[in-house]
C-alpha cells in the first residue's frame, strides 16, 4: 500500500512538471513571438504595401528657406517655401500588391526677406506672400515582382490648381502637369538593427512652356537613406539625395545635392512621428538653402 501511495505522489508530481513546464513554454514562445514583431517604422518603408482593407495615411510638413543661391554671391534675402502634402492609400486585391490613393499638395511661400515661420500666417500680402491648394494627384502604388514584395513602385499624376505660377514677383507652384513615378527598395540586416531604404524618383513636367519653367523637363531624384534602430519604436537615420533636371527642349536644367538626418518614432501602434532636417550642398541653377520636415503616418 506503501509503495502504491509512493507511485502515485511521484506520478503526480511528475503531471505538476509536465504542466509547469509546458506553461513556462509557452509564455517564452509568447515573449520571443512579441519581441519578433515589427513596429510599423521598421516594417512598413514606403517599399511596403498595405493589405486589402486597409489604410495607409501621411501628412508630411516641409519647409525650406534660403539666404544663398548660386545666382548670385554673398547673402541674399530670405525666401521661404512651405509645402503641406497629405497622402491616403489603402489595399486591393488579396496579395498586397495593389495600393489606390490620392495626393494633395498646399503650399505657403513668403519672400523679400520676410520671417522663415511667416509662411504660417497665410497673409496672401502682395508682393511678399502667396498660399493656397495647389495641385491633386490621383496615386497608384504597386509590387511587380510577386516574390520581392521589398521593391515597389508609385506612380501619381499631378494636375496643377494654381492660375499662375508667378504672381507679382512671388511664386507658388509650377503650373504644368507632372507624371512622377516613384522606384522604392529596403534591405534589413539581419539582427533587425539596421535598415537601408533606397528611391529613384522620376519627375515629368509638361505643358505649355510659357506657363512654368519646369516645362518639357525630368527631374531625376535618387536617395539612399540609411537607418539604426536602437529599439523597434524608435529609430536615427542618414540620408543623402541628388536631384537632376534634365531639359527636354526648352526646358530648364538644374541640380543640387542634399545631406541630412532625422529620426522616427512610434506614438501608438498606428501611429509614427517623423522628424527631418536636410542641408544643399551644392548645386546649379538652385538656391542653397535647408529644410525642416515634420510628419505623421498612420497605417490600420
Amino acid at each position: 500500500m506503501k509503495k502504491m501511495i509512493k507511485i502515485m505522489c511521484f506520478l503526480v508530481f511528475l503531471n505538476t512538471s509536465a504542466v509547469g513546464f509546458s506553461q513556462h513554454s509557452d509564455e517564452a514562445k509568447d515573449q520571443q513571438d512579441t519581441l519578433l514583431q515589427k513596429s510599423n517604422i521598421q516594417q512598413y518603408t514606403p517599399s511596403k504595401l498595405v493589405g486589402k482593407g486597409q489604410w495607409d495615411l501621411k501628412w508630411f510638413n516641409n519647409l525650406y528657406t534660403q539666404t544663398k543661391s548660386t545666382f548670385s554671391d554673398g547673402k541674399e534675402p530670405r525666401e521661404t517655401f512651405f509645402t503641406s502634402t497629405l497622402e491616403a492609400y489603402t489595399g486591393v486585391g488579396e496579395n498586397k500588391r495593389w495600393n489606390v490613393g490620392a495626393i494633395i499638395e498646399i503650399r505657403s511661400n513668403v519672400v523679400n526677406d520676410r520671417k522663415a515661420l511667416d509662411v504660417f500666417k497665410f497673409d496672401g500680402e502682395e508682393g511678399t506672400a502667396r498660399s493656397g491648394l495647389t495641385s491633386i494627384a490621383p496615386s497608384v502604388k504597386f509590387v511587380p515582382i510577386a516574390a520581392l514584395s521589398n521593391f515597389s513602385i508609385q506612380s501619381s499624376f499631378f494636375i496643377p490648381l494654381v492660375d499662375n505660377e508667378t504672381e507679382n514677383g512671388v511664386f507658388l507652384d509650377q503650373k504644368g502637369f507632372i507624371w512622377q513615378n516613384r522606384f522604392f527598395y529596403d534591405y534589413t540586416f539581419p539582427g533587425n538593427k539596421w535598415q537601408l531604404f533606397t528611391e529613384l524618383n522620376t519627375e515629368l513636367g509638361f505643358g505649355d512652356k510659357q506657363e512654368s519653367f519646369a516645362n518639357n523637363s525630368l527631374n531625376l531624384i535618387p536617395g539612399v537613406f540609411l537607418s539604426y534602430f536602437p529599439s523597434s519604436k524608435f529609430t536615427v537615420l542618414v540620408l543623402a539625395q541628388h536631384a537632376q533636371r534634365l531639359d527636354l527642349g526648352e526646358g530648364f536644367a538644374q541640380d543640387f545635392t542634399a545631406l541630412g538626418g532625422g529620426a522616427k518614432y512610434q506614438l501608438t501602434n498606428a501611429l509614427n512621428l517623423e522628424l527631418l532636417y536636410t542641408n544643399f550642398v551644392r548645386g546649379n541653377n538652385t538656391g542653397l538653402g535647408e529644410t525642416f520636415n515634420i510628419g505623421l503616418r498612420a497605417i490600420f
